[in-house]
């Protein structure tokens, strides 16, 4: 069963890249005390997370974070030296890329996606969800192949 509104986010490490290397980032550092837009893509570097997904975030950083926004952050199953690449080649300097390399906070969170056919293993399902203070209030979660409900300009509008 995935999470659903009104759940507490589970509490799991994730990782992300520093100047000095990939650092440990708890759960609760990333959502406790703060209201968070949060999306999760299958693979950094795909074509739909690079031309789409990630860069609407990037554009719109700036609104979202009027909004009351702390953090906009974004997830996926793929190391911290990959995140930290893919963060610097989309100028992602506003969003927070969190590596779960082992697939830890997306089993926790029931949000796994086989991926197999495409030789990519196991991966996170594309979602979103806007958390405030470790609490899900909003969560979508895509259909195969779609960037709708949990991009930018969706997020936005339910902010």
């Amino acid at each position: 069963m995935s999470i659903q509104v009104g759940d507490k986010i589970p509490a799991v490490n994730f990782k992300v890249m520093m100047a000095d290397g990939p650092k440990d980032m708890s759960s609760q550092e990333v959502f406790d005390g703060k209201k968070v837009v949060f999306f999760a893509v299958p693979g950094a570097f795909t074509p739909g997370c690079s031309l789409t997904h990630l860069p609407g975030f990037v554009v719109s950083a700036d609104a979202i974070k009027d909004k009351g926004v702390d953090t906009i952050a974004c997830m996926s199953v793929n190391d911290a030296f990959v995140m930290g690449a893919w963060g610097q080649a989309q100028n992602a300097e506003e969003i927070l890329m969190l590596a779960d390399g082992n697939g830890e906070f997306t089993a926790a969170i029931g949000m796994e996606l086989d991926a197999s056919g495409f030789g990519m293993g196991g991966r996170a399902k594309r979602f979103g969800m806007i958390v405030d203070d470790g609490t899900v209030i909003h969560l979508v979660i895509e259909a195969p192949g779609e960037i709708k409900v949990s991009s930018a300009e969706a997020m936005l509008e339910v902010l």
